[in-house]
């Protein structure tokens, strides 16, 4: 058996997720701020046949309760094969760069980078346990500093201050984990999901939450052969699959 935990995970590309890596055969940690929400997910996945998931308290702004979920994970598994950091935030909107208010942007940080660090360092333990342990990071191309410096990229007038460089931070913890883990057997990515059509971007976009969860589940599911610290963007890099950073 192999266990994995997916913040954020009760709805959209993280609850997709869930969904196929359960297809795959994993144990699934359903992670959700609110029990209820979590509860309701997890019945709805155990009413398809796909038993092996359970819901975990985690709300990744709040150390306390990301140590109550250690706690309560590690006296259900000795070990944890992935971990996927999909919880995130936009932020209000608009973000200019001359007025966008730092305790906006120290929210939107809250989740999306420092979130993801104490999750990653809460849950490491446990991650070294296992054999070839995986990290997904759920990333966006509005995060790459190449892209947003290219006038003729379709996304380049996109510039929210807050949420892209919070996903520009998020990219170099990427790098500097894999970098610090790279003698081991783990493998640390970044996925951008793409533009996909959830309660995330107002049911806009024209991604499904099956593709995007699906790029997710193949960096989950790498071998002892595959990449580590790389940027994963079918839509900003449809030949080779890798974006720029």
């Amino acid at each position: 058996m192999k266990y994995a935990l997916i913040t954020g995970a009760n709805k959209g590309i993280g609850f997709e997720t869930a969904r196929q890596l359960l297809q795959h055969g994993y144990y699934v940690y359903l992670g959700s701020r609110d029990l209820l929400k979590g509860q309701q997910a997890v019945d709805h996945l155990q009413a398809e046949g796909l038993t092996q998931v359970e819901p975990l308290v985690l709300d990744v702004t709040d150390s306390a309760s990301i140590a109550a979920a250690r706690a309560a994970l590690g006296q259900k598994a000795t070990g944890l094969d992935v971990l996927i950091n999909n919880a995130g935030i936009s932020g209000a909107m608009p973000q200019p760069a001359l007025s966008t208010p730092v305790s906006l942007m120290k929210e939107v940080f809250d989740t999306n980078l420092f979130g993801v660090v104490q999750v990653t360092q809460a849950f490491i333990d446990l991650l070294r346990q296992a054999p070839e342990p995986r990290i997904v990071n759920l990333t966006s191309g509005l995060g790459s500093l190449t892209l947003h410096n290219d006038p003729t990229w379709q996304y380049y007038p996109i510039k929210l201050m807050a949420y892209n460089a919070s996903k520009a931070a998020l990219n170099m913890y990427t790098i500097t984990l894999a970098y610090e883990l790279r003698e081991s057997p783990f493998k640390v990515n970044a996925v951008d999901p793409g533009y996909t059509a959830t309660d995330f971007t107002y049911h806009n976009g024209p991604g499904t939450v099956q593709d995007a969860a699906a790029r997710v589940v193949k960096a989950a599911l790498l071998g002892p052969d595959g990449p580590t610290s790389q940027f994963y963007s079918d839509d900003n890099a449809p030949e080779t699959g890798i974006s720029p950073w």
